[in-house]
This record gives C-alpha cells, structure tokens and sequence, in this order.
C-alpha cells in the first residue's frame, strides 16, 4: 500500500466504532500511514475526546449504542470548536436514505463496509487538504481585517472574524442580545431572502450597526459583513485598514493630501526628522518604495469609504 508518504505525518484521526475487528484494521491502516489515532466504542465518547484533543478528522461508524454516528456527528457540528472537522461515515448499511442521512447529518463522505485501506487513506487526503484549505482561507479572512460573519437560518453566527466581534463589542453588544434580538432580526431578515448587496439596519444598540448581504456559503449559511454606522474619520480608516500606528496615519494623510515633509511636520507639531523616520516605518508596512506610491495606496484606501 504506497501510500504513507501521501499524508501529513502529525495529522491526528479520531476513530468511533464498536467493532473490535473493525477498528483493529482501520487503527492498523492509519499507523501504517504514519497517523496518530484516537479511538472511541461509541458517540459520546468520541464527543468527549474530539473536545479533549481536537482531531483533524473523524471517521464514525453510523450505528453504535448509546449515541449513533448520526446523532454525534449533529453534535459535532452544532459545536464552533469542532464543526469545521470533516467527518467521514463508516457503516454496512448501503441503502440510498442512509447515505444521505449521514451527509445531512454533516458528514463530508460515505464509506460501506467492508472497509478497503487503499480507499480509506485515499477519501481521507482529499478531505485532510480541503479542510486544511478551508482553515487557510480562514485564517487569511481573519488577518484581512474585514468584519465579516456567518449566520444559520435562525439568525445565530456560525462564524465571525475577530474584527466583527471586536466591533459588536465596541457597540456594546452584549451575548444576551446576540442571541435574542440580534438573531430574530436577522432571522425575520434572512426569511424574506434578502438580495446580494441589502442592508439591515440592527436595532436594540445604542451604537449604529448596519447588516449588509453578501451571499451565501456551501454550508448554506448567509455570508454577512457588519458596517459600522459611525464613519470612521480618514486617519482612523487608515490605522485600520493599513494596521499603521495613529502617528503613521497621520503622517500618510496627510502625503496623500500632497504635503512636503516640512508641511507635514508644521501641521504635526514635530521635526521633519521625525516624519521621515515615520516614512521609514510607513513604506514597508505598506510595500512600497516612495512617497507617490504611499500616496496612491492611502488614496485607494480612502476612496473606498
């Protein structure tokens, strides 16, 4: 079986099933794959294990006592910490309504016992890359400083960048009123299918927060971006959205504004030594290489507000 160099070697398998034999040669395929395995007898076992130690994929056998494949693979999924785990269903059963239970259940893929080695390792390095793609965009989205989020048709978030909750939490939106009012606006809202582009405008909050529709995700979920409805002054819009210091945005607005250093630095109330040590930060941050191409870059940023 050439297939062990095929997969990451620290990728870690969470494998639920109550047959002796079968997780002894599923346990056997995926050491000979240079795999770590965690095995659970039965759904909420593996439940209590996958919040333990995160796997990076999970294979569950459909029928188990106590708790079902089905039912912890719900559970699964119905936690942030671990839905974004592929599961894979491991089951004798071949009937039509079965293979579609486990995949609305959330499972990414189906395989019928008797399992083969050689198909199991293959089915799991598509789903260990797409998933490990996932987390990449993710991560990117994350980093991008974009207030984006994820809501179900109940109008709870599945999903949201540090910078949403960073901003609910400058409007002081507390849990409570996330899970009440903020989800049965959204949820009212999403059932009357907003188009590509609506906005919502969030009651409830002191601070002025909007909801704008920006489509929806494979998972079904509607892809939001949450506006604030302060506009932020054009030193603060460049401190976000460049992740320049207060005094780096004031300096490069002041460029984009066409001010000599010895303007800027009158204006700024310091030396124009210290606004080239400002340039000196700024244009790195920024990857360029001069004053006009900093210029062109805030301008840009500005022109989008």
């Amino acid at each position: 079986m050439n297939t062990t160099s095929d997969l990451v070697r620290s990728e870690v398998v969470l494998v639920a099933d109550d047959s002796p034999d079968a997780l002894s040669l599923i346990h056997d395929t995926l050491e000979a794959a240079n795999m770590d395995v965690l095995v659970a007898l039965e759904g909420k076992q593996a439940l209590t294990i996958a919040k333990r130690i995160r796997p990076d994929i999970i294979l569950l056998d459909a029928i188990m006592p106590t708790m079902d494949g089905f039912e912890a693979c719900k559970a699964l999924k119905a936690d942030p910490n671990l839905s974004s785990i592929p599961v894979i269903f491991m089951t004798g059963l071949s009937d039509t309504d079965d293979i579609v239970r486990g995949l609305e259940a959330g499972g990414v893929d189906y395989l019928t016992k008797p399992i083969q080695p050689n198909e199991l390792i293959a089915r799991m390095r598509v789903h260990l890359n797409n998933a490990r793609q996932a987390n990449n965009a993710q991560s990117a989205l994350d980093s991008m400083g974009q207030y984006l989020m994820t809501a179900t048709e109940q109008g709870s978030i599945a999903w949201a960048t540090p910078q949403t909750y960073a901003l609910l939490a400058k409007a002081r939106a507390s849990q409570v009123w996330q899970t009440t009012e903020f989800a049965q606006q959204i949820r009212s809202w999403l059932f009357h299918s907003p188009e590509t582009g609506n906005t919502l405008k969030l009651e409830g909050l002191e601070y002025p927060l909007s909801i704008k529709m920006m489509g929806y995700t494979e998972q079904k979920e509607a892809l939001l971006k949450l506006e604030d409805g302060v506009k932020p002054t054009e030193v603060e819009l460049l401190k976000s959205e460049l992740n320049l210091t207060d005094r780096e945005s004031e300096v490069l607005r002041w460029i984009a504004n066409g001010k000599t250093n010895r303007e800027i630095a009158e204006i700024l109330e310091m030396s124009p030594r210290t606004v080239n040590k400002h340039l000196e930060q700024i244009f790195p941050k920024l990857g360029v290489e001069n004053r006009t191409a900093a210029a062109g870059v805030a301008l840009r940023v500005l022109a989008k507000s």
